[in-house]
């Protein structure tokens, strides 16, 4: 299986926030956030893997900034680095000024899809390249979020976190 690029996977959504998407400030509901941006996620783990893909967890979210009504909203997904069958996706969404047309990030989210069969079994998936140096930063920080995820579920020992150990080591 040859290994892949994360622009490979780019999946980009662009979509306007309507009334009733809103809560009683004029924001985009949270929620429907969440949805875009599992689809956009969804969508950027298939391209890498080319097979059915089943959400893992939602590692994190940042809503750094409300989105109002009437704002133009872009989701941009990538896989940043890919496990035996899982693959973490990294959002970013982005809030387009209507004057200027200058688009701010807004939020920003970390999905865990795994590649499934047809009768929901894991397969493997490609490995990923990084080629620019925010691919390299968010590839390096996936498999330090991965161990910190298996030690606090007790699925590794945390002597065996060798990337989280060098954090705190020198």
């Amino acid at each position: 299986m040859s290994p892949k690029h994360p622009s490979e996977s780019i999946t980009i959504l662009t979509d306007l926030v309507l009334p009733s998407e809103t809560n009683p400030l004029n924001n985009l509901f949270g929620g429907e956030l969440l949805a875009r941006m599992d689809r956009a996620a969804s969508i950027a783990a298939r391209r890498h893997s080319r097979r059915i893909v089943v959400t893992a967890s939602v590692n994190h979210v940042a809503f750094n900034r409300a989105i109002s009504l009437g704002s133009v909203v872009t989701v941009e997904a990538k896989v940043s680095r890919s496990f035996k069958s899982s693959m973490e996706v990294f959002i970013d969404v982005w809030v387009e000024d209507r004057e200027s047309g200058s688009r701010t990030k807004a939020n920003e989210a970390i999905y865990t899809f795994v590649a499934v069969d047809d009768t929901g079994r894991p397969v493997e998936v490609p490995a990923i390249v990084p080629e620019t140096e925010l691919e390299i930063q968010r590839f390096d920080a996936a498999l330090r979020r991965k161990q910190l995820s298996l030690v606090l579920a007790g699925k590794m020992k945390p002597s065996e976190a060798t990337e989280l150990k060098a954090l705190f080591i020198e």
